[in-house]
């Protein structure tokens, strides 16, 4: 839905631009506001009062989607042996090491995340200016560096995202489809702001959540109270 388009601009005419809405009236609008011809991904977007320059002020984590994303992420793995056959019962959907890092080096890149055994990460480092910029380098403190790849697969096939705060202090991340009921986006949202409060860092001074944005890939944006930090499904 171009912003220029006339259904962008009656879609944007639903939306008071002074009004704070709660979480379960966000996802109500953004469903009446999506484009009609296809099921657009719901997004967030969090501006944060931290200074992300400051290694103490980052603000990263992981959360499981009650709801999921309504997407099913394809995930590659870095493993050998035992690792890898866990993996492939696992539902993975490409498995390798020395031959997935000579393909991605080659320019496949066709997975949303990426898992490693620990013995893996040498190896995968070659391919760190790759993977990295694209949110998909392996890392230990999102549990995709870890031994348990049966766990670390299931939980990304079952709705897991990856939060990171940017350069400009802002954190992006997928609620759901337009097509989930506004209970099931609300609690998912939900989930997500419980994660990113208690990722809070010591050193972040003043007010946390600065302003807060949900909108569909193709609608208009909605300002969400940043004051509301419980009882999401309710209006």
């Amino acid at each position: 839905m171009s912003k220029n388009s006339k259904a962008y601009r009656e879609a944007a005419e639903k939306i008071d631009r002074e009004k704070l809405y709660s979480p379960i009236e966000a996802a109500k609008l953004a469903k009446e506001t999506s484009s009609k011809k296809q099921d657009a991904t719901v997004e967030v977007a969090i501006r944060l009062g931290v200074d992300p320059r400051k290694a103490d002020q980052m603000v990263r984590g992981t959360v499981n989607l009650p709801h999921g994303t309504g997407k099913t992420a394809r995930v590659a793995v870095f493993a050998v042996g035992e690792k890898a056959e866990q993996a492939i019962a696992a539902g993975a959907d490409v498995v390798g090491s020395d031959d997935l890092i000579e393909k991605i080096q080659g320019g496949f890149l066709d997975f949303d995340a990426a898992i490693a055994t620990p013995d893996q990460m040498a190896k995968v480092g070659r391919i760190a200016r790759v993977l990295g910029p694209r949110g998909l380098m392996p890392n230990p403190k999102t549990g995709t560096v870890t031994p348990d790849v049966t766990k670390a697969v299931q939980d990304i096939k079952g709705g897991k995202i990856n939060f990171r705060v940017d350069k400009q202090a802002n954190l992006h991340f997928v609620i759901g489809k337009a097509s989930f009921d506004e209970k099931s986006l609300a609690e998912n949202y939900g989930a997500a702001l419980d994660e990113i409060l208690r990722a809070k860092p010591s050193a972040s001074k003043g007010r946390y959540l600065r302003k807060i944005v949900v909108s569909t890939t193709t609608g208009p944006g909605i300002q969400v109270d940043p004051g509301v930090t419980r009882n999401f499904a309710e209006a």
